[in-house]
């Protein structure tokens, strides 16, 4: 059998790409003679117009919107898209000018055409389609021809999709793939092509931590999504981009798991990798390049401008949006008219922000990493965060929340199938960093948050009105907080400076803040609260972290008993806290609970164990936290029941993690079945090297050492 030579695919494939335009031109013709009869303000009385003009606005779509978008990427991305059309549909107006007798009476006008041409568009090229991936073929292909894939590709080891699934736990994957609502991962799994596994996560069961150690293979001192550091009296937030910043110079050491030819998509940290994109860490080294009159390796806002520079995904993203909103208002009324408890406070601005993590976001993600396969990059790391956002307000395996996770299953699938479009192999590698524990939030159970509880036996006396007024701003302040994906792709894609950009940047940052409440300990806004006088106290999840100011460093358990007597007795006997470390003068580290104490130097238990319902690696995961530099003079775990399965997180949420016990603790691991067996894992720290082991027996080489960076001098 005779292959057909190279040149005769080509011509083939220029044939049916060529059908597809004038079908599309055709079709729009006629859509354009259909909106001039229905659309007021629109008029072409000669035959011939509507050719021209579909024509015209076919040109304008493939050759000019992409070099325009060039220049206003920063306006298309702050308007997640829409702005596109604005500049889109003044283009048209422009060119109802230059025809003769079109008349398109104004922008609006203009707009309207615009969205409804790129939907026909949008619409008839999907129907020419088998599926969307075989128009991404159709691209490789050509990319291909035209000499743009790597040379030798055949000869490299596969590469690794890193997939990470943001707060999904694994009872719960167990549950969908049985229940159908992952069929993807049920196919894998039913095949053997996949195994499913679990892993134990570190007592900060929260992105912050599981994200930096399995990027860069440690979290040491990282007790949260967010922290108080007593010697800098500021609070580290994982969420603002100079914290991340921070954060990512400590722990990385040049030769994270993406160092070697990866690619970071919609993180917190980059993992060493060149390519990066929705990466809140990169936001401030984007910018000094910027400034230095440098890009970054992919270019300035590359990802977003491959994905918007098509408006027909930007019709698609949004109906999908749009259609999500729908979905949010919906689910929410449902939960208040059944009277459904536990949850929370869901109006406001919250529906679009989660349609910018469960859509938006996701979309474009997922066109990154199809752009990095593309690429034959060989480790690309991507975390879907929708689940977490929506398990936070619904509920862990509420209706809309496993609605999501079909959604995630789906793209997985997509990207399974757009292997075949790549030029070297792929292995998927689908994990979460943690998992989410269900419980009816502190301050709307004990009527009372763990700030103003904190604050009042350590001699504060809030009011009842202050009380509310609390629980009312922290819950404002947090909805809409997981998107920071979205914050970063928006302040990503003004790192080229300008005052376009300078606002995205700004607003970022004050987005990275808002998630506390607003009373300060070193005056920035949002930064930390101040329970009492000296007394600060910082939440994340199921953990509140206790700080006496005006002692330096640790604050031993006898000074804590003989200055507030009363604070260490009745935090251990609330209904809402499980246990506390703190660390004593004679005994050490020690955890104490309502019935006993667990000395975690010795192991020694007096009463009943504290530690009983959370877990055999508490004590060892309590012991390691303890010898952190920064962790708190009280650190409280919220009180986790078996029986019901459920504990009170300290923010307003109905799913929540960031401590021990219950599901939070538990992440999962599907890995091809071919890889070696990842044996038993605690913490993310070994996750990291069991990712860094499948990488190096599928021959990819070990970074090269790099020297740290100094660190930046403190303002």
């Amino acid at each position: 059998m005779t292959t057909p030579p190279r040149d005769s695919g080509r011509i083939l494939r220029g044939g049916r790409v060529l059908a597809r335009v004038l079908l599309v031109w055709l079709i729009s013709v006629a859509a354009l003679r259909l909106l001039d009869l229905w659309l007021d303000g629109f008029s072409m009385p000669e035959w011939w117009q509507p050719t021209v003009v579909a024509l015209a606005f076919g040109l304008l779509s493939a050759v000019l919107w992409p070099l325009i978008l060039r220049v206003a990427l920063p306006f298309a991305l702050f308007t997640l898209g829409i702005g596109s059309f604005l500049l889109l549909g003044a283009a048209l107006l422009a060119i109802s000018f230059a025809v003769p007798g079109v008349q398109i009476a104004d922008l609006r006008t203009a707009v309207v055409l615009v969205v409804a041409m790129s939907a026909v568009a949008a619409a008839v090229s999907s129907l020419l389609a088998i599926d969307e991936d075989e128009i991404f073929f159709r691209r490789t292909a050509r990319r291909r021809n035209h000499g743009d894939g790597p040379e030798g590709a055949d000869d490299r080891p596969p590469g690794v999709l890193f997939l990470q699934i943001d707060g999904l736990g694994y009872d719960t994957v167990r549950r969908a793939v049985r229940d159908g609502d992952m069929p993807t991962f049920a196919a894998w799994l039913a095949e053997g092509s996949h195994k499913l596994t679990d892993w134990h996560c570190d007592w900060s069961s929260q992105t912050g931590a599981s994200v930096c150690a399995i990027l860069h293979g440690s979290n040491h001192d990282i007790l949260g999504f967010r922290w108080y550091e007593k010697d800098r009296d500021h609070v580290m937030a994982c969420a603002h981009p100079e914290d991340a910043a921070e954060i990512e110079r400590r722990h990385s050491d040049g030769r994270g798991l993406l160092a070697v030819d990866g690619a970071a998509r919609g993180s917190l940290f980059t993992g060493d990798a060149e390519h990066v994109s929705m990466t809140m860490s990169a936001v401030p080294l984007l910018a000094g390049r910027a400034r230095r009159g440098r890009r970054n390796s992919d270019g300035v806002g590359a990802g977003y401008y491959a994905y918007f520079a098509n408006p027909f995904n930007a019709v698609r993203t949004l109906a999908g949006a749009l259609v999500d909103v729908v979905r949010e208002v919906s689910a929410a009324l449902r939960q208040w008219r059944a009277a459904v408890h536990p949850r929370v406070s869901r109006g406001g601005f919250y529906p679009f922000a989660r349609a910018g993590t469960t859509v938006v976001a996701r979309d474009v993600v997922v066109s990154a990493v199809i752009g990095d396969m593309l690429a034959g990059r060989g480790a690309v790391y991507a975390d879907f965060l929708g689940y977490d956002e929506v398990g936070h307000h619904s509920g862990v395996e509420r209706f809309d929340s496993l609605a999501v996770v079909r959604s995630i299953d789906q793209q997985i699938g997509r990207l399974r199938r757009a292997v075949q479009l790549a030029p070297r192999d792929y292995h998927l590698v689908v994990f979460s960093d943690h998992g989410l524990t269900q419980g009816w939030a502190f301050a709307d159970r004990f009527d009372e948050s763990v700030e103003a509880l904190v604050g009042r036996l350590c001699g504060g006396e809030p009011t009842p009105a202050a009380r509310r007024e609390g629980r009312r701003d922290r819950s404002e302040a947090r909805r809409g907080a997981e998107g920071w994906q979205v914050g970063a792709a928006l302040a990503e894609a003004g790192s080229h400076g300008g005052p376009i950009a300078r606002r995205l940047r700004a607003r970022v940052a004050r987005a990275g803040r808002a998630e506390e409440l607003p009373r300060t300990v070193d005056g920035a806004p949002g930064a930390v609260t101040r329970a009492a006088p000296g007394v600060v106290v910082v939440v994340s999840g199921h953990v509140a972290m206790v700080s006496f100011t005006e002692h330096e460093g640790r604050v031993e358990l006898e000074t804590i008993e003989r200055e507030f007597p009363d604070l260490l007795p009745s935090l251990v006997d609330h209904d809402g806290v499980g246990f506390l470390l703190v660390r004593s003068a004679e005994r050490g580290p020690v955890v104490l609970g309502r019935d006993g104490v667990h000395r975690i130097a010795t192991g020694e238990v007096l009463g009943e164990d504290p530690l009983a319902d959370y877990g055999p690696h508490a004590p060892d995961l309590i012991r390691r936290v303890d010898g952190f530099p920064y962790c708190p003079d009280v650190l409280i775990n919220s009180r986790y029941d078996p029986a019901t399965d459920d504990a009170s997180p300290f923010e307003p949420h109905v799913g929540s993690h960031g401590g021990l016990g219950g599901p939070q603790s538990r992440g999962f691991l599907l890995h091809p079945a071919e890889l070696p067996p990842p044996g038993e894992i605690v913490g993310a720290e070994a996750l990291h090297q069991v990712l860094r082991g499948w990488l190096t027996h599928l021959g990819h080489p070990e970074p090269a050492p790099v020297e740290p960076e100094a660190a930046p001098a403190q303002a």
